[in-house]
């Protein structure tokens, strides 16, 4: 079943997160991580930000509910004008949302284009926990949510955690998946990187120097993540910290996006709407199926983003048989729809041009 959907805030939940906002208590600066008067200036821009505004801007979207294994989807689902246009799916990682692949959707008018909730994030239902939300369950979540839109052959995207979900729906159903496109490219498991040539053993060295303490927040998600949802859920002040510190640090200093207050707020408005901080962690703290996946075969194109620039084509074409396109995005890094989203349309349709 597919419904229509729009997004309605209830007035009681905006005026509560009014009020927890004028209540923030600042804490003691200790000199890292997010500064309390920093925060202090957010609680501001926050109290004055037009949520209906925004509210209304994502409504002219269009927005459906779908029934996958009993659970709700939340999706945009937005036609092209051409009627036998591409279709792809779009996946958002963490702390992501499906808003920040709106304006990459908005520079694929001439695809249709499908941008799954992830489970556990916003209007998307959880899976019991006994289900483990990982790449596998991610990637047969998307392909039955584009299977019950009625397409039977796409493109898929996804970013972060999507990324390896995209991987596993390209290796998975080669025959629905025309092609895989990233910017987030293909990473071998631990296990299997023994093997690896110098150019992409250079590659890891130097991105375990970038992420050099910047790994803990991963490790609290995957073993504390209730005791972590707890004060993050009672607190906007906390819940903005800790997406905020993400959005600016893994962004391209020189991207617009990045200095975007509002669009940004709207995202975390979303997640404390929803109450779905604590579900949203379920992709790291989850211990899924970590058997090897099938090789993907299909055709691939690949536009690596600033955050992961030293990313050498030979790991690519380790994890992609049929390699189309390689290049580097010139910016835009983590978020590289939200950030470059016209840079990211261009390269996915040469990769496109060449199926």
């Amino acid at each position: 079943m597919v419904d229509d959907f729009r997004i309605q805030v209830e007035d009681e939940t905006l005026e509560d997160l009014r009020e927890r906002l004028r209540r923030t208590r600042r804490a003691a600066s200790a000199g890292k991580g997010m500064a309390p008067a920093d925060l202090a200036s957010i609680v501001d821009r926050w109290l004055r930000h037009d949520w209906r505004a925004s509210e209304a801007a994502l409504n002219r979207y269009p927005q459906v509910l779908l029934t996958v294994d009993g659970r709700t989807v939340h999706a945009v689902h937005r036609r092209s004008q051409t009627a036998d246009a591409r279709a792809i799916v779009l996946g958002h990682g963490w702390p992501h949302s499906f808003v920040e692949l709106l304006p990459l959707a908005d520079a694929l008018q001439d695809f249709h284009v499908v941008i799954p909730s992830l489970p556990g994030f916003l209007f998307s239902a959880a899976p019991p926990a006994d289900v483990p939300v990982d790449a596998r369950f991610l990637a047969e979540n998307a392909h039955q949510v584009m299977t019950e839109l009625g397409y039977g052959r796409y493109l898929t995207y996804g970013e972060d955690v999507s990324a390896g979900a995209s991987d596993a729906l390209a290796a998975l159903h080669p025959e629905a998946v025309e092609g895989i496109f990233a910017t987030h490219a293909y990473f071998p498991p631990a296990a299997e990187r023994s093997g690896l040539g110098q150019a992409e053993r250079d590659f890891f060295a130097w991105l375990d120097e970038v992420w050099e303490g910047g790994t803990a927040y991963g490790h609290l998600q995957a073993t504390r993540p209730d005791t972590l949802a707890a004060g993050l859920s009672d607190s906007p002040v906390g819940l903005a910290a800790w997406i905020l510190e993400k959005f600016r640090e893994w962004s391209d200093p020189r991207s617009a996006w990045r200095n975007d207050l509002d669009a940004q707020l709207t995202t975390i408005t979303l997640y404390w709407a929803t109450n779905s901080i604590g579900t949203s962690f379920r992709p790291y703290s989850d211990k899924g199926d970590d058997s090897p996946l099938p090789p993907i075969e299909v055709p691939a194109g690949v536009a690596v983003q600033t955050h992961e620039g030293r990313y050498p084509r030979e790991l690519a074409e380790r994890g992609y048989r049929d390699l189309r396109t390689f290049g580097y995005l010139d910016l835009g890094g983590h978020f590289a729809a939200a950030e470059n989203p016209t840079g990211v349309a261009a390269a996915l349709r040469e990769f496109a041009a060449t199926l």
